[in-house]
């Protein structure tokens, strides 16, 4: 019996996937491709509506396509390390957050332009930590209270990227006054960006 659930990437099989930090990379075969293209190795991105495969190598001999698999997996080792390391050099307590450093989330909270702790075992291994942790919520259906959505769109305070969580995602809540400096700053940061941005819009 064919195995529907199998991943592909195109014409081709996945075989091997690995993310770190904020990249996948891929292992693709397809034996029935030409013979100088039947392994092929990728970073994948991954949207809401569909996955994208970038800087794709296509190659003739598994080993070759394994050998750019591992060399693209270090790199991103490297970087993440690099960045993981940051918040230590700005003098940052990176401890990850547990249920006594915030305030728990019940059904009945109304999560929208409040400041959010994710739990962290909803998080990737690498980025276990409050530096991760902490987010602005900036609204989605799952941020109502009773919500029948799931989805809470957050601004990370750290870096500033944007992501989607779960409502279920989310431990607890924080006031700003909770706030390690680092946040803190991050929150002004954001709310700054934001007022500059609605004024232009206001002309």
């Amino acid at each position: 019996m064919m195995d529907t659930d199998k991943r592909k990437a195109g014409d081709y099989e996945v075989i091997q996937a690995i993310t770190l930090g904020d990249r996948e990379i891929v292992l693709g075969e397809n034996l029935q491709a030409p013979a100088d293209e039947r392994y092929m190795c990728a970073f994948c991105r991954h949207t809401d509506m569909a996955l994208f495969y970038e800087e794709v190598m296509a190659y003739d001999n598994y080993l070759e396509a394994m050998k750019d698999f591992a060399d693209r997996l270090t790199a991103q080792q490297i970087k993440v390390e690099v960045e993981m390391r940051q918040p230590a050099a700005e003098g940052i307590d990176n401890r990850p957050i547990g249920m006594g450093g915030c305030t728990l989330v019940t059904s009945n909270d109304d999560l929208r332009n409040r400041i959010v702790v994710i739990q962290q075992d909803v998080l990737r291994p690498e980025y276990r930590a409050a530096t991760h942790q902490i987010k602005l919520c900036t609204g989605g259906f799952g941020a109502t209270p009773h919500a029948h959505g799931r989805a809470c769109y957050c601004v990370d305070l750290y870096t500033g990227r944007e992501a989607r969580y779960e409502r279920q995602d989310i431990l607890g809540t924080m006031t700003k006054a909770q706030l390690p400096e680092w946040a803190k700053h991050g929150y002004e940061k954001y709310r700054q960006a934001k007022n500059r941005s609605e004024g232009r819009e206001a002309r």
